[in-house]
This record gives structure tokens, sequence and C-alpha cells, in this order.
């Protein structure tokens, strides 16, 4: 089997290729991405990048371009998995439009070009309407997105745009991953570069904890390691199926929960419109790169119920929620990153 990456340098991108290396069912591994992972002149492509075949194509370059060289890239493929979406830059809406939406068309209308039988698309969690509770919602919840966010939106016209494509391409197989916020370790820099932008706290870097972690009163984070999202990928490429899928560790974080691991336990929850306040403030000094509605996301998106794909695929985590954040938070102390351009240490 042949599987071509589209975005394939970043956080899920690099779990996948990791699961996949030695696969004994997946034979060769294309890696498309704008920004292609390099050897620096004095070392080489370490792993698990020297796994793929890597073809450079920015999907905001020129039409006939683009197709050009994902017609190449595509030749042979059994599945393409499409996981290339950017959150930044916030402040330029039609760029993200460029880069998500229309980008995310043209994978698709290449890939039924070039007769690949099997498109897998990553979606996310905020596709899905709100809910504020914790009653975990399957596949069948709405997805209208979250008001207000342009990345739920676009996350939206994507998946509107999926159902029309598998109607009028009915040989191939489409399918949709919905996943929650996705941490490992070698992804590090590219969470301090997007949420934290110039202002993660001095004291993580320095003592390793923060002094008191203020927390949005109600807000609850449900997870999924890059790595075990990376084993979900696999079986459904394998397997062609078809459809939607939610994959996320069991369970969520609470404010206790996350200041065990940032703060030594200290906690001081706050009113969610207080915090949202200081966050549009720093992102409109662009102080952050992401943008207010990032928070309006975090407290909406419902809990995610990963039953279908554990029953379907018998998948089941490695990492549970507070080892997949303790992870990360262990990255972001020591700078970890890895040689991929979006995984680069800060």
């Amino acid at each position: 089997m042949r599987v071509v990456i589209v975005g394939a340098s970043g956080n899920v991108g690099s779990a996948l290729l990791r699961r996949l290396a030695d696969d004994p069912v997946v034979t060769s591994v294309v890696g498309v991405a704008s920004r292609v992972p390099r050897a620096d002149g004095s070392s080489t492509v370490v792993p698990p990048f020297d796994t793929a075949e890597w073809v450079r194509c920015d999907l905001t370059d020129p039409e006939d371009a683009v197709a050009s060289r994902l017609a190449g890239a595509f030749v042979g493929a059994d599945t393409v998995v499409h996981l290339a979406w950017a959150l930044d830059p916030a402040h330029d809406r039609d760029e993200l439009a460029r880069v998500n939406v229309e980008g995310t068309r043209r994978v698709a209308a290449a890939a039924a070009r070039a007769g690949v039988g099997h498109l897998v698309v990553a979606s996310c969690a905020s596709a899905y309407s709100p809910a504020f509770d914790d009653v975990p919602r399957d596949e069948h919840w709405p997805t209208a997105g979250v008001a207000g966010s342009v990345s739920s939106a676009q996350k939206v016209e994507v998946e509107e745009f999926l159902d029309r494509f598998g109607e009028q391409h009915p040989g191939v197989v489409v399918t949709r991953v919905r996943a929650p916020f996705t941490f490992q370790r070698d992804a590090a820099g590219e969470v301090s570069r997007l949420f934290f932008g110039r202002i993660l706290p001095a004291p993580l870097r320095r003592k390793g904890h923060l002094p008191t972690l203020v927390w949005p009163r109600g807000m609850r984070l449900q997870v999924v390691h890059a790595d075990d999202l990376a084993d979900a990928y696999r079986e459904i490429v394998v397997g062609r199926h078809a459809g939607a899928f939610n994959v996320a560790a069991q369970g969520v974080l609470t404010g206790p929960d996350v200041a065990a691991i940032v703060s030594q336990g200290r906690l001081r929850e706050v009113s969610p419109g207080s915090l949202r306040r200081w966050v549009a403030l720093a992102w409109a000094a662009r102080l952050v790169p992401l943008d207010p509605s990032w928070f309006d996301v975090a407290l909406a998106v419902p809990v995610l119920d990963a039953s279908r794909v554990r029953t379907l695929m018998h998948w089941e985590p490695v990492h549970d929620a507070q080892a997949t954040v303790t992870e990360v938070v262990g990255g972001l102390v020591e700078g970890a990153g890895t040689q991929s351009p979006p995984l680069l240490p800060t």
C-alpha cells in the first residue's frame, strides 16, 4: 500500500510517519509539505522524516502549479491523508481560507483525478456545535461549529465540502477524523509559538512550574496523544474505513487536574469573561498568535465519544490525558522540538 500524507511535517504528520515506518502493509510513504524537513548541512534528515519521499508543495501557490505537484505526488497512491491546516496568521483570515478551505478542495480534486481510492481528512472537535456539559457526544452530534471562531467555521465548511465531494465521487472512500487538542513532546515548540507567542511564563522555563495556574471557571480539557491518534489513522487507512471518527483519550481534565501538572496544585479559577478580555488584549497587541475565539472554542466544544473507533477498530489509547499533558509541558520546560520546520524547538 502506498500512502501520501499532506502536511506530513507537522505534529500529527510526524507521529503518523513514525507509526507507518516498517509497517507490513504500508510499503511506501510520500510526505507533502510546504516546509519539508531538510538536513542542515552538518547532519542527515532524522527519523521519522527519513522514512518518506518528500514533495514540496504550498497549497496556496497558483492552481496549475499545485495541481502539477500533487499529481506527481499522488501517482500510484492508494490513500491520501490530508492533515495540512493553518492556524497562523490568525489576523489574516483570507490567507487561512486559502490554506484550509481551498487547500482541502485542491487536495481532494487532485486525489480524484489521480484515481486515489481513499481520502482521509483531519477535521476537529471544533467542527461540532457547542455542548457545555460533560456528556460525551458521538459522531451524530451536529457539526455547525462554534459561533465567532474562524477556524471552527472553516472546519464546518470543509466538512460540508467533503459531503458534496463524496456524493460527486462515489468511487472514493471519504473519511474524516475529529480529534481534540493533540499533543506530544516534539510538538512543544509549535505549541509554545501558537498558544503562548512571546508570553510563555518565565517560571515555567526556569523552575519547571508556574507559581499559580489561572483557569477559567467551567473549562474542561480533552486531549489525545499524537501517537495514539496516529494509531487510529493507521487502522483507518489499512481498513479503508469510511465516515466520521472521533478519536480522543477518555475523560477530561479540569482546573485542579491541570494545576497538579503545571503549578504544583496551586490554582486560581476566574470568570471566563475576564480571562477572555485579557486574551483579546494580548491578541490585539500581537503578543499571542491565536485569536480570542479559540478561548470560546475551548469552553464550548463537546466531550468526544470515541466508542466508534474503539469498537470498529479495537483502538485503545496508550496515553491518558494526564500523561499527555504532562509530556508536552515537560517539552515546554525543556524547549523540546525536532528537525521539521513546524516542530523546531523554541
